[in-house]
């Protein structure tokens, strides 16, 4: 099994808008361990260690990407 990383939500910008009420009047420590708790259910409903790693290393991948286009140049 390989992870899906084609768009397959049915309403993805109604995701969206839950997953971010779910964050509101949070702290910031409170909203990390939200977004801890929501991985952690989401693996063990996926229970595929090789779909989990590969969701591992695409979510670093895209981090580091993202990190890399922001940089500001230096002189």
């Amino acid at each position: 099994m390989d992870l899906i990383t084609a768009p397959h939500l049915d309403a993805p910008d109604d995701f969206y808008e839950a997953l971010i009420d779910m964050h509101r009047d949070l702290t910031v420590a409170q909203s990390h361990e939200l977004n801890a708790k929501l991985v952690l259910l989401l693996a063990n409903h996926i229970g595929h260690e090789t779909v989990l790693r590969q969701a591992l290393e695409a979510a670093r991948a895209s981090v580091l990407k993202t990190a890399a286009a922001t940089a500001q140049p230096t002189v």
